[in-house]
């Protein structure tokens, strides 16, 4: 790779699988036992609310029960070390990198621990459990939900990251599928622009044809020996 200043990276569910948090959907195509249209489209919120809060609110207290693993920590050591301009882009809800320590992220996808006023658009924390017609404390609608992007709405910062990736120099994917948009045709987009793409997998993705290299082995290996690798040996 010629010198790189600026860096996007892209992670998904596989970078927190070694946490032990589950990966979006298993071979069956169930997400932690349930078809992904009855918990996380607007639709399901609508028709099974309490159905919908009782996901949420289970996937929010196994969060309580994990740790960041080594691929976050080297990534919060790039965040912190790195001098050039750097964007962290999670399609993950959970906030591993940020007890890791990373400062320079957005998550595209939403948070699970942060709740969303329908009405009004107000975010604020949320750490326990949430129902149907919670009271928004903004504008007093009973209007609270996750604040997830739930699929069929359009994900968050979409102008930042495209702006981050059209002037990047490299882009990393870490632990993704490659099959969900827009994420997957992010690596297309950085190509467009003449940025160095590097993957770094468990499996092969269904993107893995569209970057230069492509790493395979658990997140928990490849992240710090990459990070180490542009690092150089700096603290």
């Amino acid at each position: 790779m010629r010198d790189i200043e600026n860096i996007v990276v892209l992670t998904g569910a596989g970078i927190s699988a070694e946490s032990g948090l589950a990966t979006f959907r298993g071979p069956d195509g169930l997400w932690e036992g349930h078809r992904v249209e009855d918990v996380c489209t607007p639709e399901a919120l609508a028709a099974n609310p309490a159905l919908v809060h009782r996901f949420y609110d289970a996937r929010r207290a196994a969060l309580a029960q994990v740790r960041p693993n080594a691929a976050h920590d080297a990534l919060a050591r790039l965040d912190r070390v790195w001098t050039g301009d750097l964007l962290i882009v999670t399609q993950n809800v959970d906030d591993l990198h940020e007890r890791a320590g990373a400062t320079r992220m957005l998550h595209m996808h939403g948070e699970l621990l942060s709740a969303l006023c329908a009405a009004c658009g107000t975010r604020m924390p949320w750490a326990g459990d949430m129902h149907d017609r919670l009271t928004c404390p903004a504008c007093a609608a009973p209007a609270l939900r996750p604040d997830i992007v739930f699929f069929g709405e359009m994900p968050y910062q979409m102008e930042r990251i495209d702006a981050a990736i059209a002037t990047c120099d490299l882009f990393v994917s870490i632990g993704t599928s490659g099959a969900v948009y827009p994420a997957a045709g992010f690596v297309r987009t950085a190509r467009h622009h003449g940025a160095a793409t590097l993957e770094l997998n468990l499996d092969p993705s269904a993107s893995s044809i569209y970057f230069d290299r492509t790493r395979i082995g658990p997140a928990g290996t490849l992240v710090p020996a990459w990070v180490n690798e542009m690092l150089g040996g700096i603290a």
